[in-house]
């Protein structure tokens, strides 16, 4: 397990991305365990098992990962209907006049 735990999750970088140990201990946990694999990687059991929560139950996202997700869909938007053309700074003024605020001007996302 342990040349199997560390190298191969280091693409680059201080740390793999959290999907990539999560995958990994999905794919593990029937033969090793979540937490004896938690114990040799960078993450808490705990954080393992609300990753997976958050995936399974959308409603557990933080209000940050639900306004991303809708700005995503906003943004995608705005860039299609511009023929693909748009850059950042000219999608963002599209985004502005149409009201929709980012996470600079807006706050917290109740939706």
């Amino acid at each position: 397990m342990r040349t199997a735990s560390y190298g191969a999750l280091r693409p680059g970088g201080a740390r793999p991305p959290m999907e990539v140990m999560v995958s990994f201990i999905d794919t593990q946990r029937q033969i090793y365990g979540v937490e004896p694999i938690c114990a040799m990687l960078p993450i808490a059991p705990s954080v393992c098992y609300e990753h997976r929560a958050r995936q399974a139950y959308l409603k557990r996202l933080p209000k940050r990962a639900k306004r991303d997700a809708y700005l995503r869909t906003e943004i995608r938007r705005v860039w299609n209907d511009n023929f693909r053309v748009y850059g950042a700074r000219k999608a963002w003024r599209r985004l502005l006049r149409y009201e929709i605020e980012g996470p600079v001007h807006g706050g917290a996302f109740d939706a």
